[in-house]
């Protein structure tokens, strides 16, 4: 999956925004003011910190060398993953559809409540 793909396909979920709010290479996906991706855009090969479950995330590991611990992240809660690689597209999809998931789960009941009215 390339960065035009990923930045579409992060877009599409309900109440995401996209912002550089560190540097000009930073690249933030926000659901409401929560982030669920994070990536450089300039870093080759193309790479995207995702939120993941604990357990999960030390699974994927196991399973695939372009799955890392979480660059400049919390470890146990974030995988950096290399887009641009023989990893299938629905997986890279299923892995942003979890962070975005895990994120929304720890929102407030007013955040929930405002994206349920987007």
């Amino acid at each position: 999956m390339n960065i035009e793909s990923f930045r579409t396909y992060c877009l599409s979920k309900k109440g995401a925004s996209e912002s550089f709010p560190f540097d000009n290479n930073t690249l933030v996906f926000k659901v409401l003011s929560k982030v669920f991706s994070i990536t450089n855009i300039n870093k080759k090969p193309f790479s995207v910190n995702l939120k993941c479950n604990p357990e999960k995330a030390i699974e994927l590991r196991e399973l695939y060398s372009e799955i890392t611990p979480g660059y400049h992240m919390n470890k146990k809660h974030w995988n950096t993953i290399i887009f641009e690689s023989n990893l299938p597209d629905p997986l890279l999809k299923q892995m942003i559809d979890d962070s975005y998931r895990l994120v929304i789960k720890k929102m407030t009941k007013k955040e929930k409540a405002q994206l349920l009215d987007l």
